[in-house]
Order: structure tokens, then sequence, then C-alpha cells
């Protein structure tokens, strides 16, 4: 029987989960002491709060960690909900570099595919500019997939196979985008938690407290793997 505390602090029994304490152990090894994040709602942490679990968008959490170990370690989200990948180049980009960091997150192009006939091609220009206008001044970035909504039978079936081949090409670009520009990529979208329903909010379309815990331990795990 689930008593009042199992409750109140249910992310410590989930084992997709981690303790704020080992992921900043885990991320203590790597070299930067400035991060950026720039990108949509996913970057920016809309989230639907859920008992027992830290009411904190996974960047910022990915923030809080790696400061957990870094006196005057700088931190700063820029995500902003509803921005496409030229509106992210276009608003954010400046400001993420004016603000000199040494690692740059990116969470876009979600809004982008999110079109009935995206044009992929373009996505995939926007994403490179976005990436390697931080790359091609030696600073770290590393992109982040979207997990699986479309399969998460939260989607109306009418929609739900298109959106998937979208959200699928989405992944397998910003894999290809990091790769060549010299980046990382965290493939979140094969989590194996990544279609369920559980992780997501009551507006079924961003990640509930749950879902962005869940995205906190597998990009702090695949982050404390990386040879920096």
């Amino acid at each position: 029987m689930t008593t009042e505390m199992d409750s109140a602090h249910r992310e410590s029994f989930d084992p997709d989960c981690i303790d704020d304490a080992v992921a900043a152990e885990w991320l203590s090894q790597l070299p930067w002491q400035r991060m950026v994040v720039v990108g949509d709602s996913v970057a920016e942490g809309v989230r639907e709060p859920l008992d027992g679990y830290r009411n904190l968008g996974f960047a910022d959490r990915i923030g809080e960690a790696l400061a957990a170990t870094r006196p005057g370690f700088a931190y700063r989200n820029l995500g902003v909900r509803g921005q496409r990948l030229a509106e992210i180049r276009s608003t954010q980009a400046a400001a993420a570099l004016e603000f000199h960091p040494d690692v740059t997150m990116v969470v876009a192009g979600g809004n982008d595919v999110l079109v009935e006939a995206p044009d992929l091609e373009r996505v995939r220009t926007e994403l490179t500019e976005l990436v390697t206008s931080f790359t091609a001044r030696g600073i770290a970035v590393v992109t982040i997939g979207l997990f699986d909504l479309a399969r998460s039978g939260l989607v109306p079936a009418t929609y739900a196979e298109a959106l998937a081949e979208r959200m699928d090409q989405l992944d397998a670009i910003t894999a290809e985008v990091a790769t060549e520009a010299g980046a990382w990529h965290v493939d979140t979208h094969h989590h194996p938690r990544a279609a369920d329903p559980a992780i997501y909010s009551s507006d079924r379309m961003h990640c509930n407290a749950r879902g962005h815990a869940i995205a906190f331990a597998a990009i702090a795990s695949s982050l404390a793997h990386l040879d920096v």
C-alpha cells in the first residue's frame, strides 16, 4: 500500500530517476563553467507539477547539478515556448553568445515539424546554422532529442502516425547535424519511457514533472560518459 511518505517522495523510488547528488557527482568531471540553454517550450521547461516529483525542468536541473560542484558556475535558460528554429536563431542566439558560454544546450525543432508539411531541409539548414553559431566559436554544444509523444496514445489516431514520422525525422536530423558540427546528441527520443503516457501533462503536449525528472536522469547519464 502506498503511504503518504511514499507519495511525497515518489521520485526517490522511481527506477528511471536519479538523486540530485548522484547527478552532481556524475557531472563533476566535466570542464564546463558557463552553460546556456536555447530552444522552445521543452528547453524552457514547460511542465505540469506531479505529486512526489521535483517541479523543475530538466535543463534547469542539469544546470543545478553542474553548479553543485563548481563555485562561480553561471547558468542561463533562454528557452521560449512556441518558438521555431528561425525565431530561436534571431532572438536567442546572440544573447546566448553574449553570455560567453563554454557549453550550449539546444532543444529545438519540435514546433517546426508540427505543421502538416514541414520543410525538413529548411529544418536541417536552420538547425545547422544554430548549432554551428556556437561550435564555430569553440563552444561545446549538446542537442537533446524529444520524447515520443506521438506513440503515447495521447495523440488522436488521425494524426499520430504522421506526427510520429515527422518526430522521428527531426530526431534523425538533429543527431546528424550534431555529429557533422562536432556536437553531442542525447537520444531521449528512444528512451524506454519516451512513449509512456504517464510522463505527459494533461495538455497532451508537454511533459509533467516526472517526464522532466526522467529526462534529467537520462541526460545526466549521457553527459557523464562524454569524452570531453
